[in-house]
């Protein structure tokens, strides 16, 4: 009888271990996410009104679809042509804002699919795999494809483009970008940018 009770408390103290240390796995991945995800982390929540744990999966799932991806390198001749057009579109927002949105929108998805992302017919797969990999400069990415879509103002649109280009740097940068700096590194590599934050000054006051 005491053998019996004993081992009912031992098999009872494995068990109260076991979900203990199940417990303690699932925060850690649930920080290890937030780590991982930035402010996407945050944007998930939202769109689960507020579920962490529906959020926590939809990231976790985010990871084991496009985890393995490996970013395809530019070569020097496409890094310098984006760059180029990049510039070509920034001058074109003072005259044209919803051209320029619409056209900065359509080459930021042409670069994202020569770095080896999925197609930008798939829009939101396309992001959930930039998100894994570049997680703190998507939501600008996410910004200018709606305003390209959306007739947005032109004051949003100006936004949206500026925040959309700390992305299009991480993906023009010749070295893996360091989410904790306020905005990844140039590719001219000298610690400037090619191009300015504003050009032209448009009639309405906005610039980019």
């Amino acid at each position: 009888m005491i053998t019996v009770l004993v081992i009912a408390v031992l098999v009872m103290g494995l068990a109260a271990l076991l979900y203990t240390g199940r417990g303690r796995a699932r925060g850690s991945g649930g920080r290890g996410l937030k780590r991982q995800f930035g402010p996407e982390y945050e944007c998930a929540v939202v769109r689960q009104n507020g579920d962490v744990r529906a959020a926590e999966r939809e990231l976790a799932e985010r990871v084991q679809r496009h985890g393995a991806l490996q970013e395809q390198p530019l070569s020097p001749e496409a890094r310098e042509r984006y760059v180029a057009q990049w510039a070509a579109v920034q001058e074109q927002f003072v005259d044209s804002p919803q051209k320029a949105a619409t056209e900065a929108d359509a080459l930021l998805a042409r670069l994202v699919r020569d770095r080896g992302f999925p197609d930008g017919e798939q829009f939101e797969e396309q992001l959930a795999a930039l998100s894994v990999h570049h997680a703190y400069f998507v939501a600008g990415y996410r910004s200018l494809h709606a305003a390209a879509r959306d007739q947005s103002g032109t004051e949003e649109m100006r936004e949206a483009m500026v925040e959309a280009r700390s992305l299009f740097e991480a993906l023009v940068a010749e070295q893996q970008v360091d989410p904790n700096r306020r905005r990844p590194p140039s590719p001219d590599g000298q610690g400037h940018a090619p191009w300015p934050l504003t050009t032209r000054r448009h009639a309405k006051g906005s610039s980019i």
